[in-house]
């Protein structure tokens, strides 16, 4: 059925294609939280690989692997160093404090880019009055700061010197695929020096649900225990798991047209009267863009856009974001700029 919607609010909306759906139907399933879904076992054995550490864990979401890492890495009562607009401290319900019980230590970065002398400034060792930094924890790419990507060099200065000082580093990387496609390398070589690594089947990939937490063994077995503890045993869970490994296979090299897409969006978003787009292009699938000069809040633009056949999310009274995702070509980008061309005028 085709959608009569353009649906740029997210690459959460994506949908599976033919061969995952064939797959899915096909899948040889067992108990997952036996051990025992040859597909689930396949899909964290090829994740691990991608990602180039020992082991992977099949989770139900990006929030729920964020959760497990961050408990994982921390003992209660540290706290966890993130960007201030990050998704783990704005867009998963304080689980950092709820279930791992830190507290998060925010920064506040121009591009969503965290720097070893940023980071460093506000590292506090255990005393009398201050809980000891437990983690620093990275999102690349980064979603509210439009989708940017760290510099390697960065991501790794990060890394050792985080564990020169007996500090572990997650990567929340919902998007790494993006950021790989940007930087034109291997998912391996970004999170090599991470002790843990979470990314999303079910955004740029295209899988209907589920998403992947990597890291060495002893706390991927850990991060077991706390998926079950979280309700995420999903036991045949390899119909879900099938449509992953073709996300993995088959996706990365469709990115590129994503981003491409992207730019094209933001190059013409800045030729209608009212909005701003940032100066420098989108680096990956994400266009975040301000509407307070078209007189009217992103709410009200979002309205009446749906009302016209496209979907598009405002994040704040001022500004709007638009995602590329394999659902959307660039014909309906086209389309989508004309209309809220028609709309602000």
């Amino acid at each position: 059925m085709t959608d009569p919607f353009i649906d740029l609010r997210s690459d959460t909306v994506t949908r599976p294609t033919p061969a995952m759906r064939r797959a899915m139907f096909e899948a040889e399933v067992g108990d997952d939280v036996y051990g025992e879904d040859p597909t689930v076992n396949r899909l964290e054995a090829r994740a691990a690989e991608v990602c180039g550490k020992e082991a992977a864990l099949f989770v139900p979401t990006g929030t729920m692997g964020n959760t497990i890492a961050v408990k994982c890495l921390t003992s209660h009562g540290q706290e966890v160093i993130c960007d201030a607009r990050g998704h783990l401290l704005n867009y998963e319900l304080s689980m950092t404090a709820w279930f791992a019980g830190c507290l998060i230590r925010s920064i506040h970065t121009s591009g969503g880019i965290l720097t070893w002398q940023q980071i460093e400034k506000e590292i506090r060792p255990l005393g009398p009055h201050a809980a000891d930094t437990g983690l620093i924890e990275l999102e690349n790419t980064h979603n509210m700061a439009g989708g940017t990507v760290y510099p390697q060099d960065v991501l790794d200065d990060i890394c050792h010197r985080a564990h020169q000082r007996g500090i572990r580093v997650h990567i929340d990387g919902a998007r790494i695929f993006n950021a790989a496609a940007a930087l034109n390398q291997p998912v391996s070589r970004i999170c090599a020096h991470a002790d843990t690594v979470m990314f999303c089947l079910s955004k740029a990939l295209g899988a209907p649900a589920g998403s992947m937490l990597a890291g060495p063994r002893p706390v991927i077995d850990r991060a077991r225990l706390y998926r079950k503890r979280l309700g995420g045993g999903m036991r045949q869970s390899g119909i879900l798991a099938a449509a992953g490994l073709i996300a993995l296979d088959e996706m990365p090299a469709l990115l590129p047209r994503d981003h491409s897409n992207a730019r094209f969006l933001a190059a013409g978003l800045a030729a209608i009267p009212g909005i701003s787009v940032p100066p420098e292009p989108p680096q990956t699938n994400i266009v975040i863009f301000d509407v307070s000069a078209t007189g009217r809040t992103g709410p009200e633009i979002s309205q009446a856009l749906k009302q016209r056949g496209v979907l598009l999310n405002a994040i704040s009274p001022a500004a709007m974001r638009a995602v590329t995702h394999c659902d959307v070509s660039r014909a309906q980008c086209q389309t989508a700029l004309e209309t809220l061309a028609a709309t602000l005028s």
